[in-house]
């Protein structure tokens, strides 16, 4: 027989869940006692924490969804403009595979940019006229011209870039980030999302800031615009803070009961996120009432930035929520997607973003703060050099192009003042420091190409965490963020 009280017979008691759940326990508890703590697998390597000295201590991931067009942008290419329509080379091309959009096409023309482009700031960073503002903050970046990624359509594209996979699913980049180092600030989430409001064009999911097999606590917040940024955070009708506190410390109670019984860490994890929504009542209006900051900061960041949700505004509450102590601050801004029209729509998406991001990275040098926040610009892929159906001189449009495409860093460590990576003269390859045309791979990550996992593995570095040391064993596999691969970029930091 079974003795219930008996501390031997209770475990042989135990569900197959129940005894993972209670494996899970001794971690959770050294979690929530440590805002960085140190976790190892049974080989002794460290999972968690800092692995080495950082160089930023948050993230402003700036994600530009559609695909901004590189050539159009900061990656100058005259002699698109002098072949101006006439054929893509087969030879550049190489056989290249092209989306259900174009791949039928009779004629591939070449198109150069509507835009002029010109250099600016001592490092001569060539910059496309729909960028004023940018241009003036030219020495505070870092260009690489060689991102490229395997994913040609949006889904995969954007998921890849969010969570390291294709595949639906992975924890996110903000998950890993909110998982390996914790929280700054105990009033507020580790990871906050923000969206640019009336930009519809390609769909965002929730799962592009989820945690997906990480515990819970450790995905994303979204904050809206308008007076409830996050939604059920408000006590309702007829309810005083008083009675919140009475009946979460009741709702506890029973959380920790069922916890006794079901023994599954999850439960734990509803018990943490309950009580931070409660701390948030008081920190989140704070955080985001904008109508604190002085006439000259919203001069600064532009007319949009007293319009809740817009991009300035984002960019703004971006700065605040950094000075607050966020670790993660995902922007995301639609629109970037210009199958037709690209001089309407580039000059539009320009308008939208110029401004507010030089802002931001001038604002973020004002407060000293620039040099521990590394802030990220980029989509998830870049745009063709041919044209995307009917062309003429300025109107046009261009498809998907995953070879080759420019994000650009700020701060926290980057090398400013420089380019890294080059492509040819069409824009549509990325080739060696010598001017050869290269396949790119993950192998060739030496002569300039940068792949996705390189980008997210060289960005982890510069928080203080090897890639390859960050990771969650999950169905009976360790996970990371940049999967089995990924190389830091040394040349990127200073």
């Amino acid at each position: 027989m079974f003795d219930r009280d008996h501390p031997t017979d209770r475990l042989l008691r135990l569900t197959r869940r129940q005894f993972f759940g209670r494996a899970a326990q001794g971690v959770g508890a050294m979690a929530l006692t440590s805002l960085l703590p140190n976790m190892a697998w049974a080989d002794g390597t460290q999972v968690k924490g800092v692995h080495h000295a950082a160089k930023a201590k948050r993230i402003i991931y700036l994600f530009q969804a559609g695909g901004p067009a590189q050539q159009d942008l900061f990656d100058y290419k005259p002699k698109l403009r002098e072949m101006h329509g006439q054929q893509l080379p087969e030879g550049v091309r190489k056989g290249q595979r092209l989306t259900a959009m174009s791949a039928n096409q009779a004629s591939i023309p070449l198109a150069g940019s509507p835009f002029a482009f010109a250099q600016h700031g001592q490092s001569g960073a060539w910059m496309s006229e729909v960028l004023p503002h940018l241009a003036k903050e030219a020495d505070e970046l870092c260009f690489v011209k060689s991102m490229f990624t395997e994913a040609i359509n949006h889904d995969p594209a954007i998921t890849f870039m969010q969570t390291g996979s294709q595949i639906a699913g992975r924890p996110s980049f903000g998950a890993w980030l909110s998982y390996g180092l914790g929280s700054m600030n105990e009033d507020l989430p580790a990871f906050v999302v923000l969206a640019s409001i009336n930009k519809g064009d390609q769909p965002l999911y929730a799962r592009l800031w989820g945690s997906g097999f990480l515990d819970s606590r450790y995905q994303g917040v979204r904050f809206r615009a308008g007076n409830e940024p996050v939604l059920y955070l408000s006590n309702p009708d007829g309810i005083c803070q008083s009675g919140r506190r009475a009946m979460l410390d009741r709702l506890g109670e029973l959380n920790k009961h069922q916890f006794e019984k079901e023994l599954d860490p999850e439960i734990e994890s509803r018990i943490a996120q309950y009580e931070l929504a409660y701390r948030m009542q008081t920190s989140v209006p704070d955080v985001t009432d904008l109508s604190k900051e002085p006439a000259e900061v919203f001069d600064l960041y532009g007319p949009d930035s007293r319009k809740p949700g817009t991009f300035a505004a984002n960019c703004l509450l971006a700065r605040r929520l950094a000075q607050k102590g966020v670790r993660f601050i995902q922007l995301y801004h639609q629109g970037w997607d210009q199958h037709g029209d690209i001089k309407g729509g580039i000059t539009q998406q320009a308008k939208d973003t110029d401004q507010p991001t030089a802002a931001l990275i001038h604002d973020l040098k004002r407060l000293g703060m620039l040099e521990d926040t590394l802030i990220v610009w980029g989509g998830e892929f870049g745009r063709t050099s041919y044209s995307q159906g009917p062309i003429s001189k300025d109107n046009f449009g261009r498809d998907h192009h995953p070879r080759c495409f420019t994000v650009f860093m700020a701060g926290g460590g980057i090398n400013a003042g420089t380019t890294y990576g080059r492509t040819d003269d069409y824009g549509y390859n990325i080739v060696a420091p010598d001017g050869s045309p290269m396949e790119p791979s993950m192998e060739n990550f030496q002569d300039g190409a940068v792949h996705v996992h390189d980008l997210n593995a060289t960005l982890l570095w510069l928080l203080g965490v090897d890639h390859t040391k960050l990771g969650f064993r999950y169905q009976g596999r360790d996970f990371r963020l940049t999967d089995v691969h990924g190389h830091v970029v040394k040349a990127l930091m200073k």
